[in-house]
């Protein structure tokens, strides 16, 4: 490994290491629209940087860097102002108000938020064409109506450079074709765990899933779920709507919500039911008790099919209802918490630990500060309990210095997030995403060698996304490696994407 300084004009002397591969990515990323995919803690940031500098050398434009929270923008800032020679960099989030963002904007470069760049295009405060260079972080959220679409759109014909990075592409072939097109991407760059010139400045990450069994009050609560599930999936039978029994999945029951729709009304009572039914014993089976009856205490103050009948009338959900508050009354949470502590009492490090419900975020945090555990929550601003930026950023902070020992996260602490020497990572739930798995893993194992400990609910959704997780991921894997040998031609186009696509 190289211990050379990056020297450039533009980068700030003995800031920065020299790293091929960083170097050679940046260096493809320079000529043409360009995609970066590159696992997380090695170094994307780096690479934007490479590029950033480029472009400010040219002179005829700014530079935009996109990132999707507000967290993320303010290290982004942060990395920029410590590592650029440059003093006109700005950070503009929507919590700056119009006057100030006006002034903002005619810095060299500014980190954003991609809702408020969208807004302030629309407003007319912003031209497009004062960029000569746009980073898109978290490109992978570059599908939908997700606010990095409708920006990329406005420069469609411009000379604005447009740079997306990700550390994984999605296992599905077709968005990643959306992704590409989207951006305008013309090539990809992509490095792996196992590139010859990554290999030495991986940390190694070793795995443990651990398996739980649900408490025979759990099984009892599941059980009568089940058995309301099971009497909907049975009306929708009757009524013409082909649906597995035995494989039941919210997807499944989404799939089918616009033909009931449209075409079978008299299905829609039962359908919004047993979506709901399956959206309250998920979060049981995967969170636990405070989670599920705090889903049913705001589900049954909604309007809409079959509630009323659900939380009044139905024998079965009622009763799940009612044995979770017994439960609850005697302190049973779920079977995750005794061993989630077990866990964290055995360390002196930092972990940060992952889920992806808020209500259980308060449920892990009030326990480990019940045995004494210094524990923080970093959750998203929206709601009456989230967290606005500033917190969200002093939350972090005192996490990397290392005031708080616990960090537990929602999908906000997913991406990008880094802090350093956490050697412990803790996924409380399981998600069925290989995006989601590989931006979890990769907050440990950065500095030092790390270790991830996925916990499992035994015959719950946990292990249907488990499995689904495994798949998606080694997808997503031949995704990259087909994609690096198709583009790996110095000469590359859109018609290449699509034949590989």
């Amino acid at each position: 490994m190289s211990a050379k300084n990056v020297e450039h004009k533009f980068i700030t002397p003995n800031s920065v290491d020299v790293r091929d591969y960083q170097v050679n990515l940046a260096n493809q990323a320079k000529n043409e629209n360009c995609l970066i995919i590159l696992p997380t803690g090695l170094g994307k940031t780096v690479v934007a940087l490479h590029v950033i500098a480029d472009y400010l050398a040219k002179g005829n434009g700014g530079v935009l860097f996109l990132a999707p929270t507000k967290v993320l923008v303010n290290q982004h800032y942060e990395f920029l102002k410590n590592t650029l020679t440059i003093d006109d960099i700005a950070i503009i989030t929507g919590e700056d108000l119009l006057s100030k963002r006006k002034k903002l904007w005619i810095n060299s470069v500014i980190c954003a938020t991609p809702e408020i760049t969208r807004n302030d295009i629309a407003r007319k405060i912003v031209d497009t064409t004062q960029f000569n260079l746009i980073v898109f972080d978290e490109a992978h959220r570059a599908v939908g109506d997700y606010a990095y679409v409708e920006i990329a759109e406005q420069l469609v014909g411009s000379n604005v450079r447009l740079l997306g990075m990700t550390a994984t592409l999605p296992s599905e072939k077709e968005k990643a074709k959306e992704i590409c097109d989207n951006l305008h991407i013309k090539s990809l760059a992509e490095r792996n765990d196992s590139s010859p010139d990554v290999k030495p400045y991986i940390k190694e990450t070793s795995t443990e899933w651990i398996n739980v069994e649900l408490p025979p009050d759990m099984v009892a609560i599941q059980k009568c779920l089940k058995l309301a599930l099971n009497e909907r999936y049975e009306q929708l039978r009757r009524n013409g709507i082909q649906l597995s029994i035995e494989n039941k999945s919210l997807s499944a029951l989404l799939r089918v919500r616009q033909y009931v729709l449209t075409q079978n009304r008299r299905s829609a009572k039962p359908l919004f039911t047993a979506i709901r039914i399956t959206y309250a014993l998920n979060i049981l089976e995967a969170h636990g008790i405070t989670p599920f009856l705090k889903f049913c205490e705001r589900t049954s103050k909604k309007k809409g099919a079959g509630i009323k009948e659900l939380f009044e009338i139905d024998p079965n959900f009622t009763r799940a209802i009612q044995l979770s508050k017994i439960a609850q009354s005697k302190g049973l949470e779920h079977s995750k918490i005794p061993k989630l502590l077990d866990i964290v009492s055995s360390v002196t490090d930092k972990v940060l630990i992952f889920t992806s419900y808020r209500d259980s975020v308060n449920v892990i945090n009030e326990k480990l500060n019940s045995i004494g555990i210094k524990s923080e929550i970093l959750i998203g601003k929206a709601g009456e309990t989230g967290l606005k930026q500033k917190k969200q950023v002093e939350t972090v902070q005192r996490f990397r210095d290392g005031d708080t020992k616990v960090l537990v996260a929602t999908r906000v602490g997913e991406e990008g997030l880094d802090i350093s020497q956490v050697n412990l990572v803790v996924f409380y739930d399981n998600v069925p995403s290989s995006i989601r798995f590989i931006q979890r893993r990769g907050r440990t194992g950065r500095k030092t060698s790390g270790r991830l400990v996925v916990l499992i609910a035994k015959d719950t959704i946990d292990e249907i996304y488990y499995w689904i997780g495994k798949r998606k991921i080694a997808s997503a894997k031949t995704v990259g490696e087909k994609l690096s040998k198709k583009l790996g031609s110095e000469e590359v186009n859109t018609e290449s994407l699509d034949s590989f696509l």
